[in-house]
């Protein structure tokens, strides 16, 4: 069992990341790198910004920005670089839209 839930967070590194979102000013702090793209076609995942922390659940695309570091699920850094991004995004308008790839 310990050699199957390794296998699945070898092959799908992102797949228990939670939703609550801490932006870190050091590039050295954070848990991934995101570089945001304007196109839908281009991003690992839509993320749809929600203004409620009950929203914000694993792979649902739905992210709530936090103010304090430890109520954060995960820490990001915005790059300017897509070829140094672990994670691309693209924002969207619609909560419908919001989800992983």
């Amino acid at each position: 069992m310990k050699k199957l839930l390794l296998f699945i967070f070898i092959l799908f590194p992102f797949a228990g990341l939670g939703q609550k979102i801490y932006v870190t000013e050091w590039k050295s702090e954070a848990d991934y790198l995101v570089y945001v793209t304007e196109w839908k076609s281009e991003a690992n995942v839509l993320v749809y910004i929600t203004e409620w922390k009950s929203e914000a659940k694993p792979r649902s695309g739905l992210w709530y920005f936090t103010r304090w570091k430890s109520e954060a699920d995960i820490k990001i850094y915005y790059t300017s670089w897509k070829s140094e991004a672990d994670l691309l995004v693209y924002f969207t308008e619609w909560k419908s839209e919001a989800g992983w790839k």
